[in-house]
């Protein structure tokens, strides 16, 4: 994927105690692989999965029709080939502004080197204030891509900087050979606090950038998700999971200020061939606000396969200057995601059966305070409930899950204790009135 300088989500955020995320646990296994990662050969591809409190929203075909995107909120679409659809965001002049986009094609579709999609943002003279563009490279097939526009408050800049309203584009490119299938969109709007004070606004010219040593403890069961919102969460250490060939899977791990993220994910033999099969896994990075950070790929002859990203920058408020994606994306704390996708052109050779996979997630530095944000940080911080999520394996939609389902309980126990004490009253009124009558 080649990307252009120029993502609050459905990210679990909800949950305030710890208590949760052990009950989120217990939703669903995550310490065992789920049915999915076993599915008989042949057996459909799990689908993408949507967050399922998205609104469904219809993009424009010009600006001043288009609907406005609620800040925390997040929306469904589709585009059609080569579309442009066009969304409203009603900006202050104060807090920075987020509008990120996964395009979903079509599982099976037919795409070819350079598809894709750019997002961007303007302001109402039409000037853009930024953008991101994803495509597929020479890994041909389809999977999720994502990307981001931003609106930054910035003293120093004369555009995008006025209170208003801002118009996001999302504009699909594709080559006349590729499948015409609709994508389906998901889209989110979060908005990232001032600082208190100016923080440094220059890179350090050093940072580590050696590859640390793999992590101990051998490898883990922990089944990846289907898409962002029921991503599985991970810690430092090595994780396994299954991987169907065409299929995503989605984890994100959580990553403070000052720490440095390495990942590899290992493709393991088979014994079914040896054929050659080029780009056979791609893994991807993007940020707590979904914004495109890395990629890379790996070829596959049926012998173990590494593919490695990272070390990233450390996390650091100042990384935002660079006009560099992969340094630029490192700008806030908060839950990273990763996605691996294997090539369905593995199938033809070494059947359509789960491969494994092992993920190798370190996570570097003790986590430094942050930047000092002039509210709350929203999703742009590492809380001790990500934490224990991080270790549980708790996704963002079993965490919210629990979340609802402790609030019913409130509820319910609110309104038993409620009838109980109203009950107590009516006995005690009863047996004052019979007492006086006697």
């Amino acid at each position: 994927m080649s990307t252009q300088a120029g993502r609050r989500t459905g990210n679990g955020r909800r949950a305030g105690a710890g208590a949760l995320i052990a009950a989120a646990a217990a939703v669903g296994a995550v310490t065992a692989l789920p049915v999915q990662a076993t599915a008989a050969e042949g057996a459909a591809v799990p689908p993408y999965a949507f967050d399922g409190s998205a609104q469904r929203i219809q993009g424009a075909a010009s600006s001043l029709d288009a609907k406005a995107l609620k800040t925390g909120q997040t929306y469904r679409d589709t585009v059609r080939k080569d579309g442009k659809l066009y969304y409203r965001v009603d900006l202050d002049d104060k807090r920075n502004s987020y509008v990120s986009v996964v395009a979903v094609p079509k599982p099976g579709g037919k795409v070819e080197y350079g598809d894709g999609f750019k997002v961007s943002m303007q302001d109402g003279s039409g000037a853009e204030c930024s953008y991101q563009q994803v495509n597929f490279s020479s890994a041909e097939y389809t999977r999720p891509l994502a990307a981001y526009a931003r609106r930054i408050v910035d003293a120093d800049s004369s555009s995008c900087q006025r209170a208003g309203a801002f118009y996001v584009l999302v504009e699909r490119s594709s080559k006349a050979t590729s499948s015409p299938d609709d994508w389906e969109l998901e889209i989110r709007h979060l908005s990232e606090p001032p600082l208190k004070k100016a923080g440094p606004t220059e890179l350090p010219s050093a940072w580590p950038s050696a590859t640390p040593a793999p992590p101990t403890g051998g490898p883990r069961p922990r089944q990846g998700g289907s898409g962002i919102h029921d991503a599985a969460s991970l810690t430092q250490g090595e994780w396994r999971s299954d991987i169907r060939p065409g299929q995503t899977l989605f984890y994100r791990v959580p990553v403070d200020w000052g720490q440095q993220l390495f990942t590899t994910a290992e493709l393991g033999s088979s014994s079914a061939s040896d054929a050659y099969v080029s780009n056979a896994l791609v893994l991807s990075l993007e940020n707590p606000a979904l914004g495109h950070v890395d990629e890379n790929t790996v070829t596959y002859d049926g012998k173990p396969a590494t593919v490695t990203l990272g070390p990233q920058r450390p996390v650091a408020h100042a990384n935002r200057t660079s006009y560099d994606d992969t340094t630029s994306g490192m700008r806030f704390a908060g839950w990273y995601y990763l996605s691996a996708t294997l090539s369905p052109a593995v199938a033809k050779d070494y059947g359509d059966k789960p491969v494994p996979l092992t993920l190798r997630v370190n996570v570097m530095n003790k986590a430094g305070s942050g930047p000092g944000y002039d509210g709350d940080p929203g999703p742009f911080a590492v809380t001790a409930d990500d934490k224990e999520a991080a270790a549980s394996g708790s996704s963002g939609a079993q965490v919210e899950e629990a979340a609802e389902r402790s609030g019913s309980m409130r509820i319910v126990a609110a309104a038993g204790i409620g009838t109980g004490t109203v009950l107590l009253l009516g006995l005690g009124a009863w047996t004052l009135l019979a007492r006086r009558r006697a």
